[in-house]
Formats: C-alpha cells, sequence, structure tokens
C-alpha cells in the first residue's frame, strides 16, 4: 500500500513485529527515502518562551501572540504559517487562563485536525491516526493513573463547542501520544530537544539495533524573501548503507552504546517488545563495550567488578554536579575516576567511554583543550570501534572532538576529525542541514590554515597567537545535562 509521495515505500506485515515498511526501490547510503511533515507537534513545556513554535528554531528574540501570550515565533511569516494549527488552541488558552501540559496540548492538536479533516488516512499518509499503536493495554497501574489524570486535564481544557470524543478515544490519542509513537524534535543545531511531534509514517519503521536506517528532524527554511523558496518543517528518513527493493526499513529507537541485555530491557519497558535483531540475538560488539585489559596486567573479575560500580557512582555524582552547573567538579570526579578505569577497563569499555565523553565536553567548556583533546580522541577512537560507520551520533562526536583539536591548535589532527565528522554528517544530515553546512565552513578553514601550518609552522602558531589575542575565543555551548535522547519521545 502506498499514498501521495509515499511510492517509494510499502508497509507490509513483518513477521513477529506488525506493521513495517519495505523498500520499493533501490537506495544508496545518504539517499532521502521519504520527508513526513508533522501530523501535530508542540513545543516542550520548559521552553516554550526560547523555542518558535512553528519551525521549532531557537531564537534570541520571538514575536508573542497577541491573543493567547503564550505562543512565540519567530516573525510574522512563521506566525502566519502556524495560524491553522494554533487557532483553536489560542482561544482555548484564552478562556482556560492557561495553557495546559505538552500532553494536552499534542493531544488536542491532533483532535482539532481530526475535527478539521476527519480521522482517515490524511494526505500522504500510510495509515490513520486511528490505526496508530496506542499500548493501554499495556500500561501498569501508575501509568493507567497518569492516563486518567490526563483525561481529565483534557476535558477541563476542551472547548464545549468543539466537537466531542469518547472517551475510549481520547484514551486512544493519548496512548498514542504518550507512548511510542511521538517523536524527539531538536532545535536548528541538532544539540538539544526542544519539542515532540506525531508522524504516522515514521511509526510504522521497527527498530533494529543496527539499523539501515536513520531519521533526522528538519527545522525547514522560513527565511528566502519569496515565498514559493520556503521549505516545511519535516523529518526525513535517509538510508545508511545500501538498500534494495523489497528491503524492510528499520531505525534504532535506543542509542546502540549499552550491551544487548540493557537495550533489551529498555526496549521492553519504553516500547513492550523483545527485541530479536542480531546484535541482540548474537550479542555483537558486547565484548568490546565490556572490555578489560589484557595480557600479563590482566585484573581479576573482582577488581573489574569494583571498577564498573565506581564507575556508575561516579556517574550519578557528575549528573547531580552538572544539573548545579559545579564544572570544576565534574572535572574532578572524572580524572579521578579515569584513574581507576585506566590500569583495569579496555579502550572500547563504555564506562570508559562515557567518562571520556563527559571530561573533553566539559573541559571544553572551560577551554581547557588541551586536556580535553586527548579525552576526545580517545573517545573516538572507542566509538568508531562500536559504532555503524554513518551513526548520526558517531559523527556528531567526531565533529566534538575536531572542533576541541582545533582550538587546541592541532591543526592537522582537528582537520582529519572534521573531515571525518563531514563525511558521516552527508549521509545522516544530508548537504543543506545547518550542522552540515557549519561543518563545510569548519572543513574549508581548517584546510586554509593546514596548508599555512605545513608551509611555516612557525608562522602559523605566531598567526594564530595574534589572532587569538585581539579576538576573544568562541565559548563552546554550555554541557547539557541530558543523554542522547531516544529517537521516539516518551513522556516520563
Amino acid at each position: 500500500m502506498t499514498k501521495g509521495g509515499m511510492e517509494s515505500v510499502e508497509v507490509f506485515t513483518s513477521e513477529g513485529k506488525g506493521r513495517g515498511l519495505k523498500a520499493q526501490k533501490e537506495f544508496l547510503p545518504g539517499d532521502v527515502i521519504f520527508a513526513e511533515p508533522a501530523y501535530a507537534a508542540v513545543v516542550f513545556d520548559s521552553l516554550t518562551h526560547v523555542i518558535c513554535h512553528t519551525c521549532f528554531k531557537r531564537q534570541e528574540r520571538l514575536h508573542r501572540c497577541g491573543q493567547c501570550k503564550f505562543a512565540y515565533y519567530c516573525d510574522r511569516t512563521c506566525q502566519r504559517a502556524a495560524w491553522l494549527n494554533h487557532k483553536n488552541e489560542c482561544s482555548a488558552i484564552k478562556k482556560h487562563g492557561k495553557a495546559p501540559t505538552e500532553n494536552i496540548r499534542l493531544a488536542a492538536r491532533i483532535m482539532w485536525k481530526i475535527e478539521r479533516e476527519g480521522s482517515g488516512l490524511a494526505e500522504g499518509c500510510l495509515v490513520s491516526i486511528d490505526d496508530l499503536q496506542n499500548h493501554v493495554d499495556n500500561f501498569g497501574e501508575e501509568e493507567k493513573k497518569e492516563l486518567r489524570a490526563d483525561v481529565e486535564s483534557f476535558l477541563e481544557f476542551w472547548p464545549p463547542q468543539s466537537q466531542q470524543f469518547g472517551m475510549q478515544y481520547i484514551s486512544h490519542i493519548f496512548g498514542v501520544v504518550r507512548r511510542c509513537n511521538g517523536f524527539t524534535l531538536s532545535d536548528q543545531r541538532g544539540l538539544q530537544a526542544v519539542g515532540v511531534g506525531i508522524f504516522p509514517n515514521l511509526c510504522q519503521a521497527n527498530h533494529d539495533c543496527w539499523p539501515n536506517c536513520t531519521v533526522i528532524f528538519n527545522n525547514g527554511n522560513h527565511e528566502a524573501v519569496r515565498s514559493m523558496f520556503h521549505t516545511q518543517m519535516r523529518i526525513e528518513l535517509r538510508a545508511l548503507s545500501k538498500i534494495s527493493p523489497g528491503d524492510e526499513l528499520t531505525v534504532s529507537y535506543v542509542d546502540f552504546l549499552n550491551v544487548s541485555e540493557e537495550r533489551r530491557k529498555q526496549l521492553k519497558k519504553q516500547y513492550y517488545f523483545d527485541c530479536a535483531c542480531e546484535h541482540c540475538k548474537k550479542q555483537i560488539k558486547d565484548d568490546l563495550m565490556l572490555a578489560v585489559k589484557q595480557g600479563e596486567s590482566k585484573p581479576s573479575a573482582e577488581t573489574v567488578k569494583e571498577v564498573i560500580q565506581f564507575s556508575k557512582d561516579t556517574l550519578e555524582k557528575i549528573n547531580k554536579a552538572r544539573m548545579e552547573g559545579l564544572y570544576h567538579e565534574v572535572v574532578k570526579l572524572c580524572r579521578e575516576c579515569l584513574k581507576k578505569q585506566e590500569p583495569v577497563l579496555g579502550d572500547t569499555n563504555i564506562y570508559l567511554l562515557r567518562i571520556l565523553s563527559i571530561a573533553s565536553e566539559v573541559l571544553s567548556y572551560l577551554q581547557m583543550f588541551e586536556e580535553a583533546a586527548d579525552y576526545a580522541k580517545r573517545m573516538v577512537d572507542g566509538y568508531l570501534k562500536i559504532y555503524h560507520p554513518n551513526n548520526a551520533q558517531l559523527g556528531m562526536a567526531v565533529m566534538r572532538a575536531g572542533v576541541t583539536h582545533w582550538h587546541a591548535g592541532l591543526i592537522e589532527a582537528g582537520h582529519g576529525l572534521i573531515c571525518k565528522a563531514y563525511a558521516i554528517l552527508l549521509i545522516t544530515h544530508g548537504p543543506s542541514h545547518p550542522i552540515t553546512k557549519d561543518l563545510e565552513v569548519m572543513r574549508v578553514q581548517t584546510e586554509m590554515e593546514l596548508r599555512m601550518f605545513q608551509q611555516n609552522e612557525f608562522m602559523y602558531y605566531k598567526m594564530r597567537e595574534a589572532a587569538l589575542k585581539n579576538q576573544k575565543i568562541q565559548v563552546m555551548p554550555e554541557p547539557s545535562n541530558e543523554t542522547s535522547p531516544s529517537l521516539f519521545h516518551k513522556k516520563e
């Protein structure tokens, strides 16, 4: 079954998985298999005043809706584009006195769209909202209690003049919103999760820990003078490897940087299925992720257990210190942990890699670039042995390491890492994504600096020193307290 603009994919029944998507033609790495606008989307509650409610871009100065005083937009163009979806919401917020939570807002937007267009197949959709899985029958007692609270809040917010829906249908919509179907939306740099959207076609793609596709959020572009050149906010399903006609299209719902048992637990808890992918069944890469030092100095099982527990305890302390903005304390904890880990854990051990990642990020923010670069290089070396070669998170980590080396004055290594990151993100994000465009600028700049360095190393460092004296060095982004977001958003 195919529908408007989706001729390259087909919904089919996947053995043991239910519905799935399969390719109707051949795709090569980096090809866009399909792009899909959101059926409905909202900004997270904590970011409603700093993120545009149309394109989900972060902006310093936003224009507030003059009616409800709740929604914010980049400019009049974004505000006009939002009006169809915001009109009912705007009126309801005014009458209610305040905006409800993101769950309520998203469910309301879905039902206002159903009121306008019906619940059947929307244009370009392979399945209807009614056909999406809600997993309400799998909810535990606590989840059922939260569901009842959501439904009660929704009924208080929902205007009496709007179409009235039955309790069972409202529960279905909240099941769709709460579990598995909400895709996490990021800002224009892909650095922070800022909202959640429903994309019915994307929901049909099944999980695989080593997928052949990735999903990237594209905020669209409303900056062109003529509206005919504007592009819509959308997700893009992109091929990571060669895909033949008839192959199932899979994405990863969780970060691969976990042993198979932990990934399966996470998938069972959040998505209600037992992962049977090849990497989980055969525990592929688990040996690398749990690697310990080998040879004469191989540690005992008891020593390994103690160091792993120490690492877990330290990660909890680090998370607390990061939440409080105590970044020098974070660095101290990382150094202490690495001192314990290095004689015991292998270079690809996930607990070592997690500490290296945090240390390099925080040290870069504190402008201690040389130490940060050392940790970043070790982190990338480990990641390259574990991740799929075209993994988006690998590309972002390599980019970060390249920028850190560049700031440290290690131009040869920095340029090499930036080129490697650019090659990965060309496939995962495409050439027009803001991150890829930024990387292209950095690639050209570091290539120019590298040529200068190779011609006259002394003169390169003199010019670099002079430039840094005359120009305030760019501060790296403040370290995020978030772990890598899951592909699909789960309301905690």
